[in-house]
């Protein structure tokens, strides 16, 4: 196995131990409840794009370190700078939804779901991870140390370097050696991507997050794929399915967001769940955060 697929696999090596919450809206509640399914985004298309840009941004300081530090292939290095800049709007698909290891943030009731009108389904992880295996997708806990983040990086550019020794040699023009250097960056393009779906900004760090990520995909014509309404913009997604055949949407627990009729918007949440017989094992909460109109 190559490095860089070794350092992937320990990545997504973590196991979730407690519930798993995904934040969402009303309208997101219903829609998961028919479907059967969650929404599992275009990961460029996530927190507006600054999930990959992140790790794009890392992968330029490090390069731009070694050739102060008079790398002796420059050109290497420059040019795997290049081709990440431009595969991160124009490579492989990867898609991926998110869960918190907390399910009552104020941070996640303001960025994910509308005033007054958010949930946290809380899931067991032994079924997240269940179901993950079951299409393919790896579970991941996101990773926010900058520290750790650079020496992942510094792996990545070394794992670069080691491939592009293997695959360059002998007297080629340098027209050759560009070309043979981005077919051994098109090798690593799976992990790389699966490596930056859970490098995150250090300033996120509260949030704990785990993330589904589906295999990558080539062909976009062949892939599932379906588009929703995003902020500016239709954003591509797939459905990751939460089913267990006939049986009812397995749910450990739920959080009602703020909102100012906690009463009756709690009612009104038990008798839906009750009616499509999803019985959280412990129970629904209020958040008990006050309500602030936006």
């Amino acid at each position: 196995m190559a490095e860089i697929e070794r350092l992937t696999s320990a990545l997504y090596a973590d196991i979730p131990q407690g519930v798993l919450y995904h934040y969402t809206t009303f309208t997101g509640l219903l829609g998961i409840v028919k479907s059967r399914a969650l929404w599992a985004s275009d990961i460029r298309y996530m927190n507006d794009s600054a999930e990959l840009r992140h790790t794009a941004d890392l992968i330029q300081a490090e390069v731009r370190e070694r050739i102060d530090s008079g790398h002796p292939n420059p050109h290497l290095l420059t040019q795997f700078v290049d081709w990440v800049s431009h595969r991160i709007t124009n490579g492989h698909l990867l898609f991926g939804a998110s869960f918190r290891s907390q399910g009552n943030l104020l941070s996640q009731w303001r960025g994910y779901s509308s005033p007054g009108k958010g949930v946290s389904l809380g899931f067991s992880p032994d079924y997240i991870v269940q179901c993950a295996q079951k299409q393919q997708f790896r579970v991941g806990r996101c990773i926010y140390e900058p520290a750790r983040q650079r020496l992942l990086i510094r792996q990545v550019v070394d794992a670069v370097e080691t491939l592009a020794g293997r695959s360059v040699g002998g007297e080629i023009t340098a027209a050759e050696r560009s070309v043979l250097y981005r077919e051994t960056f098109a090798k690593m393009e799976t992990d790389l991507l699966r490596i930056a779906a859970i490098l995150k900004h250090p300033s996120f760090h509260e949030e704990k997050e785990w993330r589904i990520v589906s295999p990558v995909i080539a062909n976009n014509a062949e892939a599932p794929i379906l588009f929703r309404e995003g902020h500016a913009m239709l954003v591509p997604y797939i459905e990751f399915d939460i089913s267990q055949g006939a049986e009812p949407l397995a749910m450990d627990h739920l959080f009602l967001g703020p909102t100012p009729n906690s009463n009756i918007s709690m009612h009104s949440l038990k008798m839906f769940l009750e009616q499509n017989g999803i019985i959280p094992k412990r129970g629904i909460d209020y958040c008990q955060i006050p309500f602030r109109q936006r």
